[in-house]
């Protein structure tokens, strides 16, 4: 916490703005709104899988459609086009930013067309911080006529050539969970375009609710409107980002200057034109027996890191699913590793990890 988020926090219950309206919310999404700039519009949402999910129904994916997600993920990026009854179609990474691999991607589409169904929407995700690459997958994206939602749930404070993560595209998704770079506790946003679809969002997200003076729905809403006090956190956290971007940045920093003599550890460095906010800092190791004793050795000392997303494509819930691979993801799971990466990290827990690593890695 920054320190000032208890202030907004005691305002709501002095003022009596607990519900899911009121100041905070406003202040909360006005300050994202200028933080991102592009005349974005900004709902925040109870979790970044409650965006997801709307912004796939806003997109109009209903059952039975096909929409194309990056394997190399957190589950919560694929869950929701479940949620619509709709077939999650998974492609493979690249190496250069380890997200949705643009050649690839056109290849499934070509594919998915020549059967007769051709995708609704694209989820592309900034993996750990990293942005994908935008122009390329757009440029797909474009050919076809289909859209892009944006996972940036990882991602708030990366840039892209200048431009903000989670404004890539025309809808972009955020996450303030509590292991993100800021946190509500639990919550999300809605990033888009247009002021028309964020009230739409909005409308959804508080049980789409009519315009009447008694209860009166006509279509399916969801209860997913982020409370008052929660946006109060948030608030606070937003007059902070700087300093935690800086903060995880730093992490990475210290682990290649320390780790990066040694020919057992790579990193992922940002291309030209990239800047992540190293939400994680992960390394890829020879193999998956190098990485486990690293793990392990952390973790006899009270250190939990933790091995790169399992890719979708390999998890059981998803083993039927259509997919299309290079091996990318499949190998970093294998080699990778997250290290602690806590914006309260300091110089001492940095050392005590890294010497646990290189002495581990000279053994």
């Amino acid at each position: 916490m920054g320190g000032n988020e208890e202030n907004y926090v005691a305002e709501a219950f002095k003022t009596n703005w607990i519900a899911p309206l009121g100041p905070n919310l406003t202040g909360f999404e006005d300050s994202i709104e200028e933080f991102l700039g592009e005349s974005k519009r900004v709902a925040v949402l109870s979790s970044g899988t409650a965006a997801i999910h709307l912004g796939l129904k806003i997109l109009g994916v209903g059952a039975g459609d096909e929409v194309i997600c990056q394997s190399f993920t957190f589950s919560a990026s694929a869950n929701p086009i479940t949620y619509l009854g709709a077939i999650p179609i998974f492609v493979d990474s690249e190496n250069s930013t380890w997200n949705l691999d643009p050649e690839l991607l056109e290849d499934c589409i070509k594919e998915r067309i020549k059967s007769g169904k051709t995708p609704k929407a694209i989820i592309a995700v900034d993996l750990y911080g990293m942005p994908f690459m935008a122009d390329e997958i757009n440029a797909v994206a474009n050919k076809y006529n289909i859209p892009v939602l944006e996972d940036s749930a990882e991602a708030l404070g990366s840039t892209y050539k200048g431009k903000k993560c989670g404004t890539l595209t025309s809808l972009g998704v955020l996450s303030f969970n509590g292991n993100k770079i800021i946190t509500t506790s639990g919550g999300g946003a809605l990033i888009t375009d247009s002021k028309e679809i964020k009230e739409k969002a909005v409308f959804i997200a508080c049980q789409a609710r009519d315009e009447a003076p008694h209860y009166q729905h006509s279509e399916i809403g969801h209860n997913y409107r982020m409370s008052n006090v929660l946006a109060g956190i948030g608030r606070g956290q937003m007059e902070v980002l700087p300093e935690r971007v800086a903060a995880r940045r730093a992490n990475y920093d210290f682990y290649v200057k320390e780790l990066s003599d040694s020919k057992q550890v790579n990193f992922l460095d940002e291309p030209k034109g990239l800047r992540s906010n190293r939400w994680l800092s992960c390394i890829v190791l020879p193999n998956f027996e190098v990485r486990e004793k690293i793990r392990i050795a952390l973790l006899k000392e009270n250190i939990e890191s933790r091995p790169l997303w399992k890719p979708m494509h390999e998890q059981p819930v998803f083993k039927k699913s259509p997919n299309y691979l290079n091996g990318v993801s499949s190998e970093l799971f294998k080699k990778g590793l997250c290290l602690p990466s806590g914006s309260n990290l300091n110089r001492e827990d940095l050392i005590r990890i890294t010497n646990i690593i290189k002495n581990n890695l000279h053994q």
